[in-house]
């Protein structure tokens, strides 16, 4: 296809999806794009024939009192980003498009794994994410559909979705994207003040350190993540946790190999999350 396409309805949207040759590689976000995400589309280049990006700010992740309203919304420039980054088709559908019927009265459930870490500071989150996820993969007819890793547990939560209700699609991760000092990219850094910025660079720091200790075993890696974030009060901490990558239960002290330390804090108004896997008694 030789411009990019964009559609706002499902008609418009199949009749994009009849023009792209397979592989199918769908990358969904929710607008506000970033390097982060054209790091996703670039991974997605690299295996699949055509690349769809899907651009929804879904309500049903959103609980009382988070920042939907004010969840930057940027369409132009993601369409920007889109074209150079090769993209072949964007969907860009309003919630009366994906939610024909209002809210939906079925929804996906994230089970016991989405009901910690996140799922426990953000009830009925994930169900939220796993629901409109299925549904636009149910839409989208992906082949592939790639997600970052620093969204650790709606990584695992999506794998085991495809798992569990055998939808054909691959699962692929990408890693996560930083800026030069460290932070993560997230659509939320706009939120953060310059002094903000500097304060939410320990969420980084702290997981370097615990990783730079991942040979001694668990207690020094949380020692060490934990004491980088006792000397920055300004990062509120919700969560420091290391946890086995698949089930997220805490980590015993005899635990050796692959183990992921995640952290969530917020920093003046905006909450941040961030991750390192890592292996557990390997220098």
């Amino acid at each position: 296809m030789s411009d990019l396409v964009v559609a706002r309805t499902r008609a418009e949207l199949d009749a994009a999806r009849a023009e792209l040759e397979g592989p199918v590689a769908v990358v969904m976000t929710m607008g506000a794009l970033h390097r982060g995400h054209a790091s996703l589309v670039r991974a997605a280049r690299e295996r699949a024939r055509s690349v769809l990006v899907t651009v929804f700010l879904n309500p049903l992740q959103f609980g009382r009192g988070e920042d939907l309203a004010r969840y930057p919304r940027t369409l132009d420039d993601d369409l920007r980003l889109c074209r150079e980054e090769g993209v072949d088709a964007v969907f860009a559908p309003g919630p009366d498009v994906v939610y024909p019927d209002g809210e939906p009265g079925i929804r996906v459930s994230a089970g016991d794994l989405g009901a910690v870490l996140e799922g426990a500071s953000r009830p009925g989150h994930f169900d939220g994410v796993l629901t409109v996820v299925c549904k636009l993969l149910q839409l989208t007819r992906a082949d592939q559909a790639y997600f970052g890793q620093k969204d650790a547990q709606q990584l695992l939560l999506v794998r085991r979705m495809v798992r569990d209700l055998d939808l054909p699609v691959e699962v692929v991760a990408v890693p996560t994207v930083r800026e030069a000092d460290g932070l993560a990219l997230s659509s939320r850094n706009t939120y953060l003040t310059p002094f903000d910025r500097e304060v939410a660079l320990a969420l980084s720091r702290s997981l370097r350190a615990g990783a730079e200790v991942a040979a001694e075993g668990p207690s020094a890696v949380r020692r060490a993540a934990r004491d980088v974030l006792r000397a920055e009060p300004g990062a509120r901490v919700d969560y420091l946790v290391l946890v086995d990558p698949v089930t997220l239960e805490d980590v015993p002290e005899h635990h050796r190999g692959e183990a992921l330390l995640a952290v969530a804090a917020k920093v003046g108004s905006t909450r941040l999350i961030d991750n390192v896997p890592l292996v557990i008694g390997s220098a």
